[in-house]
């Protein structure tokens, strides 16, 4: 194991562990590397791991506002696929207007 402060110098003993600064190598008989980053905390935005149950409430209750903009207008979908689309995205840190776009392409380009 080894960790990362400076981006050129490895580092083999740094206590703490942080998130994203501690990795590991190892080679399989096949002859390919596997390199391994540990994340014991995400960053903000990074995957569903690190949703507690009123943030998540929040981002259901801005889904449910911007699925109810877009429904007048829309063809025929199961919400499910609208919301899924949405959540991905601001889970990739697209911003609400953005994952509101991508929710649309998703149902639409789906037709």
């Amino acid at each position: 194991m080894f960790h990362k402060i400076d981006i050129d110098q490895p580092v083999f003993d740094v206590p703490g562990h942080r998130s994203y600064f501690s990795f590991a190598t190892f080679s399989d008989p096949d002859g390919n590397t596997w390199l391994f980053q540990e994340i014991t905390t995400r960053l903000p935005g990074r995957g569903l791991s690190n949703l507690d149950v009123s943030t998540l409430t929040e981002l259901l209750l801005e889904t449910e506002q911007h699925h109810g903009e877009y429904e007048p207008t829309a063809p025929k979908h199961h919400w499910s696929r609208w919301y899924a689309a949405y959540i991905v995205a601001r889970q990739d840190g697209k911003t609400p207007e953005e994952a509101a776009k991508l929710g649309k392409l998703h149902i639409e380009g789906a037709q």
